[in-house]
């Protein structure tokens, strides 16, 4: 048996009120959590992904150095072959050597090259 005076029914309501703030203060605080974790998952899901791809470009970085360095040396070779072919003599060489022309008096005998030159000709 409860008494219905205006003391308990004071203090029903402000149960109800209290109680009615701890639901709200609840579901605040879940929503806030439920920002919290997607915006935490944006931001890991965001930095594993950026990570990979700095993975990629180091990757893809090392790749294009070993093709640059590569370059680099053909490039001092063909400088070296622009010097050569302005001498004369180093011309005179290359069409004797090449395209089996000679000099007055001179014989040119065709010697095969070994096969191994030949094998490793072929692979590159």
């Amino acid at each position: 048996m409860t008494m219905e005076n205006t003391y308990t029914k004071q203090q029903e309501i402000k149960e109800r009120a209290l109680a009615r703030k701890k639901v709200l203060l609840f579901r605040r605080l879940s929503l806030l959590l439920i920002i919290t974790v997607a915006f935490s998952y944006i931001l890991i899901s965001t930095l594993i992904s950026r990570n990979d791809l700095l993975k990629e470009k180091k990757q893809e970085k090392v790749k294009l150095e070993k093709t640059i360095a590569k370059l680099d040396k053909k490039k001092s070779l063909l400088k070296d072959e622009v010097v050569k072919l302005n001498d004369d003599e180093y011309i005179a060489k290359l069409a004797r050597s090449e395209y089996f022309l000679s000099q007055d008096g001179e014989i040119i005998f065709n010697i095969p090259e070994p096969k191994e030159k030949e094998e490793e000709d072929e692979l590159y």
